[in-house]
């Protein structure tokens, strides 16, 4: 199946996530959204000015309270589909950091069949330790899991860790109820470690991937 997607500059991106609009379809005041978004008021009066970007972290809250409420801006922010991050700037994106990437700084793929399937943002595959399932510059669709030490075994997922951030399949380790086992596809030259379970800090599942030749 070929996907067909579309590339949205950075610097519309303000433009397009209409906060105010949003927050008035959804009903809910400044203080309200602030509230749900665990942000201060400022912050959302800000995004409302154009005065600053939409973190990732906040988008992520704001894409599930559209979803919850199925309102007409729920599918103008789909529209615009989901943000490319660089994989090195995953921990700060899913984990709300300050210091993480901004949406101004992204570039925003529209996949409907990603869309459909709740992905919350894409990377960029660097490597081939996950080799053949996953190539050099495949792009993935991966979606934020909240419970963050409940796993599917032999799913991929994107975890940030002291290691950094990792794509691997998860299994149940053998040795220590309290580590996981992490295993590349690419076994001849990536052999499978355990990492303790507390060293995970954000968890994503691998949704689908894009495959470019």
């Amino acid at each position: 199946m070929r996907v067909v997607f579309k590339i949205f500059h950075k610097t519309l991106i303000i433009n397009m996530i209409k906060v105010k609009e949003i927050r008035k379809n959804l009903g809910l005041t400044q203080e309200k959204l602030a509230e749900k978004l665990n942000v201060n008021i400022r912050t959302v009066q800000k995004w409302e000015g154009g005065e600053a970007s939409i973190s990732g972290k906040s988008l992520l809250t704001l894409q599930k309270l559209n979803n919850e409420f199925k309102g007409v801006s729920g599918e103008k922010l789909k529209e615009y589909g989901v943000p490319m991050i660089p994989i090195s700037a995953v921990a700060g994106f899913t984990c709300g950091d300050n210091e993480g990437i901004s949406l101004s700084d992204c570039e925003m793929y529209s996949v409907p069949e990603f869309e459909r399937k709740g992905v919350q943002f894409v990377i960029r595959i660097s490597g081939s330790s996950m080799y053949p399932k996953y190539s050099n510059g495949d792009i993935i669709g991966c979606k934020k899991i909240e419970e963050i030490l409940f796993f599917q075994w032999g799913k991929v997922y994107v975890l940030d860790t002291s290691q950094g951030v990792l794509v691997k399949r998860v299994f149940e380790s053998k040795t220590s109820k309290d580590h996981i086992t992490l295993v590349s596809d690419n076994k001849d030259n990536y052999p499978p470690f355990d990492i303790p379970k507390s060293d995970v800090r954000s968890l994503s599942i691998v949704i689908g991937v894009i495959r470019l030749e």
